[in-house]
C-alpha cells in the first residue's frame, strides 16, 4: 500500500506544479540565472581558447619545422645555409632574441632585439609606419618602444654593446627605419627588429637560437626533417604544429588563470542563487499550507510529504538548469558576431559541450534540492488543523534562539579574527610579512561575518529600517505602508536583503580595492618618472641658474622646475633633504600623503618618506630633528608619504628651511616635461634639451640629462581586471534582483486580501503600486547599507595586508552610483508585481481565503 500512496502524494505535488507553473517559474528564476552563469563561464572559456588558438602567431602558420640545437648552441650561417639547401625546404629564416641597454644622452634603458625577415609568410611583424630596415645599423621598433622612447622613423638611438673582447662597452648609434606591430607573444618589453644577418653583425653574435623552416607540402616536412638532422649535426627538429601547440597551450593557460579567478566569483553568485531559491521555496510552501495540511489530514506522513516537496524542487531545478544552459549557449553563439561589430575579433566556440551541459543541469537540480530541503522539512510539519484555516503567510517572528546563538558565535569569531589581523598588520619596510596567510585570515573572518549577517538578519531589519525609513514615512500613506510591509516580515526581508548585501559588499569592496591600488600605482609611477627629463651636474655639483630660464624658454618643454638637495643626519643616519614642492610633481595628481596633507607644508615643517617615518616612529604633527654640519634643526612633520619620495629624497622642506640646513643657493636638479603628448612631442622635447645643453655656453658636457621612461596613463591591465571583476560580481547582484522580483511576485499573490482591504478603505491603485515599488526599493536600500557596512572595514584590512604602502581610497562617487543604481533596479524589479497589486479589486477583502 505504500507505493501507491507515495505516488499519490508525489502526484499531487506534480499536479500543483503543472497547475500553477508561473509560481514555480518565479521560484526557479534564480536557479536559471545560476545555471546561465555557470555554463556561461564554460562557454567563455571555450571562446577564449578558440580565440587564442586562432589568433596566436608566436610561430607563424607557414612554419613547417623548427630547428634548434640539442646542446643549446647557436646555429651559424653555415648551418642555416645547409638547411636552406636541404631538398624539400622552400624557405628558412634564423631567429635570434637578445637585447642591449639604450644609452646616449638618455639614462640606461633596455631594448630587446629580435631577428625577423619583415616580409613573407614567415614574418612575425608588419610595418605600420616607415619601412622595414635593410642594411647595417638600421632597425625597426615596435609600437611599445616607439612610445616609451619617443621614436619615429628617421630618429636615432644609441645602443650600449660589449666590445669584441667583452672587457668594455661601445656606443653604437642606429637609425630607426620604421615602426612595426608584432603578432608574437613576448615579455612585453620594447623591442627592435632587423633581418637576421644585419642583427648578427650589429650584435656580434655567432649564430641563431633557432631556424624556422617552410616546406611546400606538409608531407614533405617529414623527409626534410630527417635530411636536416643529417645535414646539421646535433640538430633537434620539431614540427611547427607541435611548437604552435605548446605556445597556444601556454597562452591558454594564462587565460585560464583569469577564468579560474572568475570561478571564485561565480561560486559566490551560485551561493546567492541558493539563498534566493531557499527564500522563494519557503514563501511558496507557506502559501500552500492548506493543501499540505489536507494531505496530512488524509494520512500523508511528514517524511513522505517532505520527500514529495524535495522531488518537486528537484524538477524545478532540472528545468531551470536546462533553460539556463540553452540560454548561455545561445548567447555564446551571438557573442562573436556582436563583438565583431565593435571591432573585437572573437572566435566562435565549438560544438555544444554535452558533458559540461549535463553536469550543469544536474548541478542545478542538486542546488534546488539543497535550497528546498529546509523549507520542505518545515512545511511538512504543518498541522492537519491548518486545513480548516485560511492560508497563512510567513510569520513575522524571528527564528528561535538557536539561530541567534549561531549568529552571535559567528560574529564573535569574525571580530576575533579581524582583530588578530589588525594587530599583525605590517609597517612600511616589513619584507617578512606573509600576505597570503593574512589575506586568507581576512577571507575567513569575512565569511564568518556574512554567516552572522544571515543568521542575525531578521533581528537587524527593523532597527536599520527605522533609521533609514524616516524620510520615506513623510511621503504619505504609500511610504508608511511600505515601511510597515517590509518590517512586518523581517525574516523574508532579511533573506532577500542579505543576498543584495552580498552583491553590494563584493562590488563595493572590489571598487574600493581597485581605487586604492590605482592610487598606489599612480604613486609608484610618479616615483619612477617624476618628470620626463631631469638634469644634474656630472660631478655632483650645482647647476647654473640661467639654465632654468633657457629651458623654460623652449616651447617644446613645460613645467621646468629647479630645486636643491642637501645631506643631513637623522638619528645618527645619513639622509637626503630637498626643497622640491611635492604638490607640483605631476601637477599634483600622482603623490598622496599617508598621514597629514602635502599642501600643508610650511615653515619649520617637513614631509617624511615612509621608511624614515616608520624608523623614527613619527606621523603628521610629531616633532623630528635633522642635523646638518653639527647644527640640529627641529621641525614638525606636516605629512608622511605612503612609500619612498621622488628623486630618492627622504625629507622635504621649504626653501628657507633647506637654507637653514646648509644648502647653497644654486639648484642641484632641474626637471622638465614635454609640452605635448605622444612620441613626436617627446622626441621634440628631447632634441630641445640636447640643443640647450650643447649650445656655445654649455658644450663642456658637465651637465647630464636623463630622459625618464615614457609616462603611462591609467594601467590598462588594472582597468580591464576591474571591469571584468565588477561585471562578474554584478551577476551576484542580478541574482539578488531576481530574488527581489520573485519575492514581490509571490508576496502580491499572498497579500491579495490585504491589498483588497486597502482599496476598500480608499487607497487608490496608484498608491498601492507605489507602496509595492517602495517595498522593493527598501530591499535594495537595506542590502546596500548592510553590504557597505560589512565590506568597507574588511576592504581596509585587505588593502593594508596586500600593499602596506597603498593609501586606503574610498571611491565615494562610484559607491554612491552603485547604491543609487541598485535602489532603482530593485524598485524596477517590483514594477510588474506592483501593477498586479494595483489592480486588486476591493471585493477581494471580503472573499473567502484560498
Amino acid at each position: 500500500m505504500r507505493s501507491p500512496w507515495r505516488a499519490t502524494v508525489l502526484g499531487s505535488q506534480m499536479a500543483e506544479l503543472l497547475r500553477r507553473p508561473g509560481r514555480f517559474a518565479a521560484t526557479g528564476l534564480s536557479l536559471l540565472i545560476a545555471a546561465f552563469v555557470v555554463f556561461g563561464a564554460v562557454m567563455a572559456q571555450q571562446i577564449v581558447t578558440a580565440t587564442v588558438v586562432d589568433r596566436f602567431r608566436g610561430t607563424p602558420d607557414a612554419v613547417s619545422l623548427v630547428v634548434t640545437r640539442n646542446d643549446a648552441a647557436d646555429i651559424g650561417e653555415a648551418g642555416l645555409d645547409a638547411i636552406r639547401e636541404t631538398p624539400g625546404v622552400t624557405e628558412a629564416v634564423g631567429r635570434f632574441d637578445g637585447g642591449a641597454p639604450v644609452g646616449g644622452s638618455a639614462a640606461d634603458r633596455y631594448l630587446a632585439l629580435a631577428a625577423d625577415p619583415g616580409t613573407g609568410p614567415l614574418a612575425r611583424v608588419r610595418p605600420v609606419e616607415g619601412s622595414y630596415p635593410s642594411g647595417p645599423r638600421r632597425i625597426a621598433v615596435d609600437t611599445r618602444a616607439a612610445e616609451a622612447y619617443g621614436l619615429v622613423p628617421g630618429s636615432s638611438l644609441t645602443l650600449l654593446l660589449p666590445t669584441p673582447d667583452g672587457e668594455s662597452t661601445r656606443r653604437v648609434p642606429v637609425e630607426i627605419s620604421g615602426v612595426v606591430r608584432s603578432a608574437a607573444t613576448g615579455t612585453g618589453e620594447p623591442t627592435g627588429y632587423a633581418s637576421g644577418p644585419d642583427l648578427l653583425r650589429l650584435l656580434g653574435t655567432p649564430g641563431y637560437s633557432r631556424v624556422d623552416v617552410r616546406t611546400e607540402t606538409p608531407g614533405a616536412a617529414t623527409q626534410a626533417a630527417e635530411r636536416i638532422r643529417r645535414a646539421v649535426p646535433g640538430a633537434v627538429v620539431r614540427s611547427g604544429a607541435e611548437v604552435r601547440g605548446e605556445e597556444s597551450r601556454a597562452a591558454v593557460a594564462d587565460a585560464s588563470d583569469t577564468l579560474e579567478l572568475a570561478g571564485v566569483f561565480l561560486a559566490v553568485a551560485v551561493g546567492a542563487a541558493v539563498l534566493v531559491a531557499t527564500s522563494t521555496f519557503r514563501i511558496v510552501f507557506a502559501r500552500r499550507v492548506r493543501q499540505l495540511a489536507l494531505l496530512r489530514a488524509v494520512g500523508a506522513t511528514s517524511r513522505r510529504l517532505a520527500a514529495a516537496l524535495v522531488a518537486e524542487g528537484a524538477v524545478v531545478g532540472l528545468l531551470a538548469g536546462a533553460a539556463g544552459v540553452l540560454a548561455a549557449w545561445g548567447c555564446a553563439r551571438l557573442v562573436p558576431p556582436v563583438a565583431g561589430r565593435f571591432g573585437h575579433d572573437l572566435s566562435a566556440p565549438a560544438a555544444l559541450p554535452l558533458p559540461q551541459a549535463a553536469l550543469t543541469v544536474l548541478g542545478t537540480g542538486l542546488l534546488a534540492v539543497l535550497a528546498v530541503l529546509a523549507p520542505s522539512v518545515a512545511a511538512s510539519r504543518v498541522s492537519p488543523l491548518q486545513a480548516l484555516r485560511t492560508a497563512t503567510s510567513e510569520g513575522s517572528t524571528v527564528n528561535g534562539a538557536g539561530r541567534t546563538v549561531l549568529g552571535v558565535l559567528c560574529a564573535a569569531g569574525a571580530v576575533l579574527l579581524a582583530r588578530q589581523q589588525y594587530a599583525s598588520l605590517p609597517e612600511p619596510g616589513d619584507t617578512a610579512y606573509d600576505r597570503f596567510a593574512a589575506l586568507t585570515l581576512v577571507v575567513v573572518s569575512g565569511g564568518l561575518a556574512f554567516l552572522a549577517l544571515i543568521a542575525l538578519g531578521p533581528l537587524l531589519v527593523r532597527p536599520v529600517l527605522s533609521a533609514l525609513a524616516v524620510p520615506l514615512r513623510r511621503t504619505g500613506a504609500a511610504g508608511r505602508l511600505a515601511v510597515a510591509g517590509v518590517g512586518g516580515a523581517p525574516g523574508r526581508a532579511a533573506s532577500v536583503s542579505v543576498v543584495v548585501a552580498l552583491g553590494v559588499c563584493l562590488v563595493g569592496s572590489t571598487l574600493t580595492c581597485l581605487a586604492s591600488l590605482d592610487t598606489y600605482e599612480r604613486y609608484r609611477r610618479t616615483l619612477e618618472a617624476p618628470a620626463d627629463f631631469h638634469l644634474y651636474a656630472g660631478e655632483g655639483g650645482t647647476l647654473d641658474r640661467t639654465l632654468v630660464a633657457d629651458l623654460a624658454a623652449r616651447p617644446e618643454l613645460a613645467d621646468v622646475t629647479a630645486f636643491r638637495t642637501a645631506e643631513v643626519a637623522d638619528d645618527g643616519r645619513s639622509a637626503t633633504v630637498t626643497d622640491l614642492d611635492l604638490t607640483t610633481v605631476r601637477s599634483g595628481t600622482g603623490l598622496t600623503a599617508r598621514t597629514g596633507a602635502l599642501g600643508r607644508l610650511g615653515p619649520a615643517q617637513v614631509v617624511v618618506d615612509a621608511e624614515h617615518a616608520h624608523r623614527l616612529g613619527v606621523d603628521a604633527g610629531d616633532p623630528v630633528t635633522l642635523t646638518s654640519a653639527g647644527r640640529p634643526v627641529r621641525l614638525t612633520v606636516a605629512a608622511t608619504l605612503p612609500g619612498a619620495g621622488p628623486h630618492g629624497a627622504n625629507f622635504f622642506v621649504t626653501p628657507a628651511d633647506l637654507t637653514r640646513l646648509g644648502a647653497g643657493p644654486a639648484p642641484t636638479l632641474i626637471t622638465a616635461d614635454a609640452a605635448g603628448d605622444g612620441a613626436e612631442a617627446r622626441a621634440r622635447a628631447h632634441r630641445a634639451v640636447t640643443e640647450t645643453l650643447t649650445g656655445p655656453e654649455r658644450g663642456d658636457g658637465r651637465v647630464v640629462a636623463e630622459d625618464a621612461a615614457a609616462r603611462t596613463g591609467p594601467d590598462d591591465d588594472l582597468r580591464t581586471m576591474a571591469t571584468t571583476v565588477v561585471l562578474l560580481l554584478c551577476l551576484t547582484v542580478l541574482v539578488a534582483v531576481a530574488g527581489v522580483a520573485t519575492t514581490a511576485s509571490l508576496t502580491v499573490v499572498e497579500r491579495r486580501r490585504e491589498f483588497g482591504l486597502l482599496r476598500a478603505l480608499g487607497l487608490g491603485g496608484a498608491a498601492v503600486h507605489r507602496m509595492v515599488v517602495l517595498e522593493c526599493a527598501l530591499h535594495g536600500v537595506l542590502g546596500g547599507v548592510l553590504g557597505l557596512a560589512l565590506g568597507l572595514p574588511y576592504t581596509w584590512l585587505v588593502v593594508r595586508a596586500a600593499e602596506v604602502s597603498a593609501p586606503f581610497t574610498v571611491p565615494a562617487g562610484q559607491l554612491a552610483t552603485v547604491l543609487a543604481a541598485l535602489v532603482l533596479v530593485t524598485a524596477a524589479a517590483g514594477t510588474i508585481p506592483a501593477l498586479r497589486a494595483s489592480r486588486t479589486p476591493p471585493t477581494v477583502a471580503v472573499a473567502r481565503g484560498d
